[in-house]
C-alpha cells in the first residue's frame, strides 16, 4: 500500500528541512564566533557565580 503523499508536499517537507539545516548552520557559526570572542568573559562569569554561591552558603550575602 502506498502512502497518500503528493510530490509537492514531499518537496515542501524537504525544502523546510533544508531551510532548518541552513539556519542551524548559520546559528552555529555565529555562536562559535561569539564563543571565541567572549570565552574569557565566560570564564570570569563562572568564577563570579562560584564566589557568589560560596558567599551565600557561608551567610555573607
Amino acid at each position: 500500500m502506498r502512502a497518500k503523499l503528493d510530490v509537492e508536499d514531499l518537496l515542501k517537507i524537504v525544502l523546510a528541512l533544508v531551510a532548518v539545516w541552513l539556519v542551524l548552520g548559520i546559528l552555529g557559526r555565529t555562536l562559535d564566533l561569539l564563543g571565541t570572542l567572549f570565552s574569557s568573559l565566560l570564564g570570569i562569569m563562572g568564577v563570579l557565580i562560584i564566589v557568589l554561591v560560596v558567599l551565600w552558603f557561608l551567610d555573607y550575602i
